[in-house]
């Protein structure tokens, strides 16, 4: 297995991508601390088929935009799976609609979610990936923070936030043997799909070059080799996962 004996956060994990994340890294031997934020039942579910499959894994319900809540998830994972060699960044929110029609409270939330989310985690994480030189970070960003999307401008500011600090991180944390690398999906059928009309998601579906909506797995595979030992002298990349759509 290739993630064994390593311990593990995957925040936003209880649906969509995040939840692929933890359950495949469970199933490569990693002990997975699977947060939430609202979706308790669904994390719940997921400890529970993880360990059905003989993997290991706990839950624990942390608002990324609050660091208190951030230091407890952190404390709790070095109790239950150990001090974290993996953090995966994937806690998300994303509001469709035109930037002059977006309330200062929603771009603050998208941004709190997303910046300051994954701030709060790395903060917390670092000093022990610091002190054993050792670790690897993963941030789920999205294509939207490359390119760009209409209607979605603040959800692209703050992924093209995470990419910056991925690189930037990726050289500064380096010397310390911390590597930090992004995966940028695609259009993926997740929640955030759902008010998209069947027509609408055809027209998506025909832009892809390979000619289908990535799923969450497609993501989760990359992510488990980011974290692999396979991936050693790979640090501060941004891998697109997309189906050749950019």
């Amino acid at each position: 297995m290739k993630l064994k004996g390593k311990a593990a956060i995957v925040t936003g994990a209880s649906r969509g991508i995040g939840r692929a994340i933890a359950y495949r890294m469970a199933l490569e031997g990693a002990k997975v601390l699977v947060n939430y934020h609202k979706s308790k039942d669904e994390a719940v579910q997921l400890v529970r088929e993880i360990r059905s499959k003989g993997g290991y894994a706990v839950a624990f319900g942390a608002d990324v935009r609050d660091r208190k809540s951030v230091r407890e998830m952190v404390e709790v994972a070095k109790v239950n799976v150990g001090r974290p060699d993996i953090v995966v960044n994937n806690a998300g929110i994303a509001r469709y609609t035109l930037f002059t029609d977006m309330p200062d409270e929603q771009w603050k939330e998208v941004m709190d979610t997303h910046v300051l989310g994954t701030y709060n985690v790395l903060k917390e994480v670092l000093p022990y990936m610091i002190s054993e030189k050792k670790g690897c970070i993963i941030n789920i960003t999205s294509i939207w923070g490359i390119c760009g999307a209409a209607m979605e401008v603040a959800y692209s500011t703050a992924k093209g936030a995470i990419i910056a600090m991925t690189k930037a991180l990726a050289k500064e944390l380096g010397p310390s043997g911390i590597r930090v690398n992004a995966i940028a999906p695609g259009i993926i059928d997740t929640d955030m799909l759902r008010s998209f009309t069947a027509q609408e998601l055809e027209k998506m579906r025909n832009a892809i070059p390979v000619k289908r909506i990535g799923t969450p797995e497609d993501v989760a595979e990359v992510a488990v080799y980011l974290a692999s030992d396979e991936a050693c002298y790979l640090t501060g990349q941004v891998i697109t996962v997309d189906g050749g759509y950019i």
